[in-house]
């Protein structure tokens, strides 16, 4: 008895889920009052193109069910191609939850809806329906880095099998650059940290909890050990403990000395001259000292920078990169990331901690009209809104940008001239 009510209750819940299924198909024809069927193989009666399409071997869900429908309107619509949602929308109505509530980091291309950047709406012959095929794809927007992982003598083993080992292309809730794990875990699945060689190559330092990537390009390099290209000499020469303790004291990864005192050792000449001059940069005498800015084991860039030169000095400027974020008329040094032109990143005689004593000298070795055709300037003109101050080219212009054009802190030229020339107001 108990079997054969166990059987009808089965035959009633399967019954009722083909009976649904059947509903689900046909609900976008009932929407639009279509025949049965029109919703897409009356689609590709003028879709001829589509016809060999969808012999793909992949193709899109609703593409391969005859639902033409699900994506587009059979008659009208406010957007391109009559599709029912917007570009960056119409993927989300199917495909919820690419991005995690909690993502540490998300792919452009996917916070901007750009889904079919990487995939191909209709079918393809590439797994997932993508427009190309293994690190082909991401390297067609990242060309720079395609560019120097095919140039690396050193190369990492995981970028050739493929970007996803490491990365997830749509975000990320456990780490930044859509890293699948954070740095160490991730390096930690493929690298065990407690073999003898790894423990070797690292001077049997404890690092196993030490952030891989302050040393190594995971990417590639043209150093041994995929160390970034620019190593400190005493990372190359295996002299770790020069700055830590002993591999087998008790606080091996601690530092000798703090702050400067670490760098003092080494660049004495370089820390005397600095010392020397009237304006000293702060972060020198922070606690971190020199590795504010620098990274005391290796980096891409030349001089051991952090990063590149707008993310250092923007991290402490950062209203300085905002002002030239928005400024209508870019200054070129800024733009390269080359704030360096103008000051000196350690200390200096002159205020701002700028290159040379005379502003106007500064701006010359760009701006060379400035010798034959310019405003009168000079230490013999005072300045008629501050007699302390002389006519130089910051009288007129910010450097760092404004909102308007040339850099002139006024929407017209003659607001500008006016403020001093004051007889010729309107």
């Amino acid at each position: 008895m108990k079997l054969r009510y166990m059987t009808l209750l089965i035959t009633i819940l399967v019954g009722t889920a083909l009976v649904g299924t059947a509903i689900s198909a046909q609900d976008n024809d009932l929407k639009f009052k279509l025949k049965p069927g029109a919703s897409g193989k009356l689609c590709l009666n003028c879709h001829v193109d589509l016809q060999d399409t969808v012999k793909k071997p992949f193709v899109h869900t609703p593409l391969k069910k005859g639902d033409c429908v699900g994506c587009h309107s059979p008659h009208t619509s406010s957007h391109g191609k009559l599709l029912a949602a917007e570009t960056g929308n119409i993927c989300s109505l199917c495909h919820k939850g690419m991005i995690p509530a909690a993502a540490r980091s998300v792919h452009k291309v996917v916070a901007e809806g750009n889904c079919m950047k990487c995939h191909d709406p209709h079918a393809s012959t590439i797994k997932y329906n993508l427009v190309k095929g293994g690190n082909d794809l991401c390297f067609g927007c990242h060309k720079e880095m395609g560019e120097t992982v095919a140039k690396a003598k050193f190369k990492h083993s995981p970028v050739g099998k493929g970007c996803l080992t490491c990365h997830d292309p749509h975000a990320s809730a456990k780490g930044p650059f859509l890293l699948k794990n954070d740095v160490p875990a991730l390096c930690v699945g493929c690298h065990k940290t407690d073999k003898p060689l790894f423990m070797k190559a690292h001077m049997n330092y404890p690092v196993a909890n030490s952030r891989c990537t302050s040393c190594h390009d995971p990417h590639g390099s043209d150093v041994a050990g995929i160390l970034y290209n620019n190593v400190h000499k005493p990372v190359s020469r295996k002299m770790c403990n020069q700055c830590h303790e002993e591999p087998t004291s008790a606080t091996p990864l601690k530092m000798k000395r703090v702050g400067m005192e670490t760098c003092k050792a080494c660049h004495s000449d370089m820390l005397t001259r600095t010392l020397g001059k009237n304006r000293v940069h702060w972060p020198l005498f922070s606690k971190k000292g020199c590795l504010t800015c620098h990274n005391p084991h290796a980096s891409q860039r030349k001089g051991l920078l952090v990063g590149n030169m707008i993310n250092v000095c923007g991290s402490c400027h950062k209203d300085t990169i905002r002002r030239q974020e928005k400024s209508v008329t870019k200054h070129k040094p800024i733009m390269e990331g080359n704030c360096i032109a103008c000051h000196d990143p350690h200390s200096s005689d002159n205020l701002f901690l700028a290159n040379n004593s005379s502003i106007i000298d500064l701006c010359g070795k760009c701006h060379d009209w400035q010798k034959h055709s310019t405003h009168p300037i000079g230490d013999k003109l005072k300045d008629p809104r501050n007699k302390n101050l002389t006519m130089q080219c910051l009288s007129c212009h910010r450097s760092h940008g404004t909102e308007h054009q040339h850099f002139i802190p006024f929407a017209t030229t003659s607001e500008l001239c006016t403020q001093c020339h004051e007889s010729f107001k309107r």
